[in-house]
């Protein structure tokens, strides 16, 4: 698949809420610096079991109202019935948001398996056609490429994913990945399943090796060895990780480009600087008032 050299290249980018004053400073520092490369939509976590639920609101909300971005609230299946679910969702539309990022969710912390509410959504799927029923949102959904370590089978994930697209879901967006061949296949799969909406690629810039490798063995995502021996010995030279981290992902985002890759998904971990870098090397450059409103970086 080819890319036409004339299409512009998308991105957005995932934030997640802050827990303290220094955090949100370094958040807002980076919705500031992101902004005029003109995401198509900015996400924001809601917690591995819905425990941020408050705090995803009032960032959401500061996008909304402070800048010119799309802000894309997470809502997962996790810890609430499906009334309060869409009581949540019915307020997002409310006050403008008009892009949903729709996910299970994970177990409770401290819990081995995921359990769904007695009175709510068991999966994704039915979360997203409940949203397609409620108001015309444009619903993201997740996907993985490597395969969801809770699936049954690599088969069962890809249908999974197809109900969810068939359910209303306009784009999926993939866990995070370093084997490029792996989300080619993928997409491959998608495509001959039917799946005709966009898959696009997330992609985690590596600001610390070990944490990354702590998120994969959550996932399911793969550490090739090259890219272990990249990172090899470099525990005490943050500037050089941040280099080796730019080049990876650099390399990485234009390998799927040439594979027709045209929009990607940051996992920014609120930090802006690796993210813009790469964006810079796929040929994005600030757009004048693309940022809208000033953010204001105090609490």
């Amino acid at each position: 698949m080819k890319r036409s050299a004339a299409a512009p290249i998308r991105v957005s980018f995932e934030f997640f809420p802050p827990a303290d004053a220094a955090m949100e400073a370094t958040l807002w520092n980076s919705v500031e610096r992101l902004a005029p490369l003109a995401p198509r939509f900015v996400s924001v976590t809601y917690g591995a079991d819905g425990s941020t639920r408050e705090r995803t609101h009032r960032v959401v909300t500061r996008i909304q109202d402070e800048t010119a971005l799309t802000g894309a609230p997470h809502l997962t299946c996790v810890g609430a019935s499906r009334g309060e679910i869409l009581d949540i969702a019915r307020g997002y539309w409310d006050q403008g948001v008009r892009h949903l990022v729709a996910l299970r969710g994970d177990p409770p912390q401290g819990a081995a398996h995921y359990q769904p509410h007695a009175q709510g959504f068991a999966y994704a799927a039915d979360l997203v056609a409940a949203l397609a029923r409620l108001a015309p949102f444009d619903v993201s959904v997740a996907a993985y490429p490597e395969v969801h370590p809770q699936a049954l089978s690599a088969q069962a994930d890809l249908e999974n994913l197809k109900r969810k697209i068939d359910a209303g879901a306009t784009r999926a967006i993939t866990q995070f990945f370093y084997d490029t061949g792996a989300f080619l296949r993928f997409r491959d799969r998608c495509a001959a399943a039917g799946i005709r909406a966009p898959i696009v690629p997330g992609i985690l810039p590596i600001t610390r090796f070990a944490q990354v490798c702590r998120f994969a063995e959550r996932c399911g995502a793969a550490i090739p060895a090259w890219l272990a021996q990249r990172f090899e010995g470099l525990e005490d030279d943050a500037e050089i990780r941040r280099m080796i981290a730019a080049s990876v992902a650099i390399e990485q985002v234009q390998a799927l480009t040439r594979h027709g890759v045209g929009e990607f998904h940051f996992y920014t971990l609120n930090r802006a600087e690796l993210s813009y870098a790469i964006c810079h090397a796929l040929g994005l450059r600030p757009r004048p008032h693309a940022a809208g409103a000033a953010v204001p970086v105090s609490a």
